[in-house]
């Protein structure tokens, strides 16, 4: 493989000299925005995120990478209870699959992004497979379901881009939940978000018809 670019971080960081992929991110204040000097392939950019482990990585069109530090346990906790139910309800209904945190989607034009849960109809990926049956290092395409929870270090407008961003690139449905101000935003295409004032349980619609949250920990 290539060597790879020379990155900068953004000019508030501690750090001002350029320096060379791989590097260790631990003793780096987070959260970081690098700038490669051009944007890194598939290849190059799915080595960083293994040569930084545990850390949430995500990428823009301009070729910036953010790195995020990993969440407190609190939301870990509810992270398995989403994804470990979201999976469950995928296994016994035989659609579709369902992917976790780790899983990195990225766009035609660079955009990388991890949900913090997504499912994906067995139509879909089976055709995404045979695309790119050379090339699986991320996925290619958008979940039709996607889930975001929202940690304390979210602000709730970032959030709140992200789930749109994920609508205007073609998910069917997204569900934003946030425990912080005890609510819960359902997206759907071409409609304005609507938000549920802590509810119970979240009820699964589109895609995934038959699907359904209990709501009680999320809001502890």
């Amino acid at each position: 493989m290539p060597a790879l670019p020379a990155i900068r971080p953004v000019p508030e960081e501690a750090i001002e000299e350029p320096f060379s992929f791989p590097f260790d991110l631990r003793n780096v204040p987070l959260p970081l925005k690098i700038h490669p000097a051009r944007p890194l392939t598939d290849e190059e950019l799915l080595a960083f995120c293994l040569d930084n482990d545990g850390l949430e990585i995500e990428a823009d069109a301009d070729g910036s990478i953010t790195v995020m530090s990993p969440v407190k346990w609190k939301t870990s906790r509810l992270n398995q209870l989403l994804g470990g139910s979201l999976f469950i309800w995928a296994q016994q209904s035989g659609r579709g699959v369902a992917f976790g945190p780790d899983l990195g989607v990225r766009f035609a034009d660079g955009t990388l992004r991890a949900p913090d849960a997504a499912w994906v109809s067995k139509e879909i990926l089976a055709q995404a497979e045979k695309d790119e049956a050379e090339k699986l290092e991320f996925l290619h395409l958008c979940p039709e379901f996607i889930v975001e929870l929202r940690s304390h270090s979210d602000r709730a407008s970032q959030i709140e881009a992200k789930m749109q961003l994920w609508i205007s690139r073609g998910a069917q449905l997204g569900w934003l939940i946030d425990p912080t101000r005890k609510l819960a935003m359902v997206y759907r295409p071409g409609k304005e978000p609507e938000t549920l004032l802590q509810p119970q349980f979240l009820e699964g619609e589109g895609p995934i018809q038959g699907f359904r949250l209990e709501m009680a920990e999320f809001w502890k």
